[in-house]
């Protein structure tokens, strides 16, 4: 029989395309919804996003010591020396000194931005107006103005902004303890002095101002200070173009092009300019003391010139005899010599002071460039002047106790020992080559003293002048020695390729990859949301999940019901939902072969399914057929149903079954025709054993004589027993599943095991199904009699049926939002 009813079933609802149909037609309009709103997402995201751009520039650092022979070379350490270079020079260019260095001479100090698209965008070119500071007086950092260019000679300032710090650009320092608020709301001239006791400065126009643009147009500026713009601007990113490479590229993002380009073409600048001044800084040195020397000998010099002239003209002798300019010839050889022996002389005992006194020994200068021709001396100064260097670096990025640094002291120690010593031992070896010239010195003045007294003191007088200007020339000689050493210095690397913004495009946002993007995502979400959506649902959604879970027929399926009221077939009987209820009247008289009396037992595996609103319409509606209806709230443990027709509950089916009333006495009249009504009765501490008892069989017996129908409200059977203890009584039993909230699990584990049981007329009807774009198993009304096919009868929708219910008018009215439409949910 149950196969009948199956049968049945089935050709109520035979395949229409027309649905498939609908349903692929639902699934491509979401697709093309979700794809559109993504790609109108991506379009947004990429107008109204700040642009940002990367600017590269790559310098060519070449080995310092790739035009000597290194001995390393020929053990294998040649590759490491080069990329422990490599490795330097990267640090020093992206070393906080050098990039505060950068910005302290770029002009970087003011900073100007206007609003575009909701997007606020830095000028700087581009601004129509500078602000020029004045740097004697401090200046508040890090605070907006607001500007307005209210015409060719006026603008508006405003500023409201609390603690305040200040800048001193002329000494780069903040103004420690000052913190104040700033408050501007003035018009002013261009040109005029702006200031108070916080800031004094002046906004004037350039030729970028264009009238018909920038007129009332709203702008705004900061000033900076240097440590603030290093932390903006060191945030580039440096590495070698590859591994085999001493190319290094350097790339920065930001947000102008023109400042990025700027930035990174001065920082590369200053990179070289810092490597020249090393290689330069022995010729320099050498010349400050070549000229600090020239200074007195100079005036020596001009005194003997003087003293030799007046010596001549008082004397009337304009020269030296014969004899005595052999003699003068012998004399200024070693006066050369005197004089060379001095100078070296005179440099040493300054060199020796001066590590004595343990001053910085980054400003030695090497022996080699004052002609002292002493090797170890030369490698031992430009040793230590490295070495303090390295020191000074390194000191600034690390703390005192740093074992790189406590490394490099003790080295400066150990050469530092080596290196005053060698320079006593040159001092004791010029002080003997001194004696020897001097020595040499005294035979010949003794060949003078035979001379005339005139010949003697004139060549006293010519010596001495000789002796001034050999010593003159020879620091004249180093210095022009010096002068071209350090003219011919070239930087050891260089700028292969100077940051361009020539064809420059934004790295962010990508836009070609954000509308790829979105594409892919509206192809997915769709996908992912209806396949998702079925693979995670653990809930009964469509027919297909119940027929998936068994084979026992489905009698139908009721509406889901937006009306307060519980009893909805009796306020409005032309309704879908009424017509829904007739639907499985009618099922049931097919399941049950057209039996005169019937009793039909509804039940569910949970609570909250539906069973007592359930139960109570189906009465209702085998009511209005005009037959003899009982309603039985069998629900002993949870009594529900005298509340929804407002009557009492004091009699009922416990207070008959344990002898305490009569069955006339429970039986109530529901106020509606053919319909009465037996209460559960006072909650009894025995339920299950109360139904299994001989007075409820006596009792189902009496009142199946009396009625033609008799529906029964039951317990959830995945709770208690009591429904299995009922189903004997009744020739229907229907179980009850509800749309979006039976549990396909429980629901497949309880109606296996009450198949297995044997159960007579066992059915499916299915509970508050919703008529939306979503429940495609249920049908959209478009069905024969309800939910089937396409055409007459629910008339929900656009059949057939249109008009035929009276709410199917309500039902076209409600309005829904569109991702209702889209998701299909009411």
């Amino acid at each position: 029989m149950n196969e009948n009813i199956q049968d049945l079933t089935q050709q109520q609802q035979p395949v229409d395309y027309k649905i498939i149909l609908f349903k692929f037609y639902r699934f491509w309009y979401f697709f093309a919804i979700t794809i559109f709103i993504a790609l109108i997402v991506a379009f947004i995201f990429n107008k109204y996003t700040k642009e940002v751009f990367e600017v590269t520039t790559t310098v060519l650092v070449k080995d310092k010591s790739e035009n000597k022979i290194n001995p390393q070379d020929l053990l294998g350490m040649g590759l490491f020396n080069n990329m422990q270079n490599l490795q330097n020079e990267i640090g020093i260019l992206s070393s906080y000194t050098l990039t505060y260095r950068t910005v302290t001479k770029i002009g970087f100090e003011v900073s100007y931005f206007t609003e575009e698209h909701f997007v606020t965008k830095e000028l700087y070119l581009d601004s129509p107006f500078k602000v020029i500071l004045d740097t004697s007086v401090p200046q508040p950092v890090n605070m907006f103005f607001k500007i307005r260019l209210l015409s060719k000679e006026k603008f508006k300032l405003e500023s409201n902004d609390e603690s305040i710090k200040f800048f001193n650009f002329s000494t780069r320092k903040m103004v420690e303890d000052r913190k104040e608020n700033v408050v501007v709301d003035q018009t002013y001239s261009f040109g005029q002095d702006i200031q108070s006791g916080h800031f004094k400065f002046k906004v004037v126009l350039n030729e970028k101002f264009d009238p018909q643009v920038d007129l009332n147009r709203s702008f705004s500026f900061i000033f900076k200070n240097y440590d603030a713009l290093v932390t903006e601007f060191k945030t580039f990113n440096i590495e070698p173009i590859n591994k085999e490479a001493s190319i290094v590229e350097i790339k920065l993002k930001g947000g102008n092009v023109d400042k990025l380009v700027e930035f990174l073409n001065n920082l590369t600048k200053e990179y070289l300019a810092k490597g020249l001044e090393k290689k330069n800084i022995v010729a320099s040195r050498t010349i400050a003391f070549i000229d600090n020397e020239l200074r007195g000998i100079t005036d020596s010099l001009n005194a003997s010139e003087k003293a030799l002239m007046l010596f001549r003209t008082n004397k009337e002798i304009m020269n030296l005899n014969d004899e005595a300019k052999q003699v003068f010839e012998k004399m200024m050889q070693l006066q050369d010599e005197k004089a060379i022996l001095l100078v070296k002389s005179k440099y040493l005992q300054n060199m020796k002071e001066y590590i004595e006194k343990n001053q910085k020994f980054d400003e030695l200068i090497v022996p080699a460039s004052m002609g002292i021709e002493n090797t170890v001396l030369n490698d031992l100064t430009m040793q230590l002047t490295n070495l303090y260097m390295k020191r000074t670096e390194t000191s600034q990025y690390s703390k005192s106790k740093n074992p790189s640094l406590m490394a490099i002291d003790l080295q400066i120690a150990t050469t530092k020992n080596a290196l005053y010593e060698n320079v006593k031992s040159a001092i004791n070896s010029n002080d003997i080559a001194l004696k020897e010239v001097n020595n040499r010195v005294a035979v010949i003045n003794s060949r003078i003293s035979n001379l005339p007294e005139t010949q003697r003191v004139l060549f006293g007088i010519e010596r001495k002048f000789k002796l001034t200007d050999a010593i003159y020339t020879y620091l004249l000689q180093k210095r022009s020695e010096a002068q071209i050493s350090q003219a011919a210095n070239l930087s050891d690397n260089e700028v292969v390729d100077e940051a361009s913004a020539i064809g420059l495009k934004p790295v962010f946002p990508k836009k070609t990859l954000n509308y790829v993007i979105a594409l892919i995502l509206g192809i997915l979400i769709p996908i992912i949301y209806i396949f998702g959506r079925d693979y995670f649902n653990d809930k009964v959604m469509e027919r297909e999940d119940v027929e998936k879970l068994t084979k026992l027929p489905i009698v139908g399926h009721i509406i889901h019901s937006d009306k307060p009221s519980t009893v909805v077939v009796l306020d409005s009987p032309k309704s879908s939902i009424a017509e829904s209820f007739r639907s499985v009247r009618t099922n049931i008289n097919y399941l049950l072969q057209g039996k005169e009396k019937q009793t039909v037992l509804i039940t569910a595996d949970m609570v909250s399914a539906g069973k007592t609103y359930i139960s109570i319409n189906l009465a209702l509606i085998f009511a209005m057929y005009g037959k003899k209806t009982l309603l039985m709230g069998f629900d002993l443990r949870k009594p529900k149903i005298f509340e929804d027709f407002g009557l009492t509950n004091k009699e009922g089916i416990s207070s008959y079954i344990i002898g305490k009333s009569k069955l006339e006495d429970i039986v109530q009249f529901s106020g509606i025709d053919n319909l009465d009504i037996i209460m559960s009765g006072p909650v009894p501490p025995n339920p299950a054993e109360l139904i299994a008892s001989l007075k409820c069989s006596e009792m189902f017996d009496r009142l199946k004589e009396i009625y033609d129908y008799i529906i029964i409200d039951t317990p959830p059977v995945g709770l208690v027993t009591d429904a299995f203890l009922l189903m004997k009584y009744a020739d229907a039993n229907l179980f009850l599943v509800r749309q979006g909230y039976t549990h396909k699990k429980i629901f497949g584990s309880i109606i296996h095991d009450m198949a297995q049981r044997n159960i007579s007329n066992l059915a499916i009807l299915i509970n508050d199904v919703k008529l939306n774009r979503s429940s495609y198993g249920y049908g959209y009304g478009y069905g024969y009699g309800y939910g089937y096919g396409y055409g007459y009868g629910s008339g929900y929708g656009y059949g057939y049926g249109y008009g035929y219910y009276s709410d199917d008018k309500e039902a076209s009215n409600k309005s829904k939002t569109f991702l209702q439409r889209v998701f299909g949910k009411s």
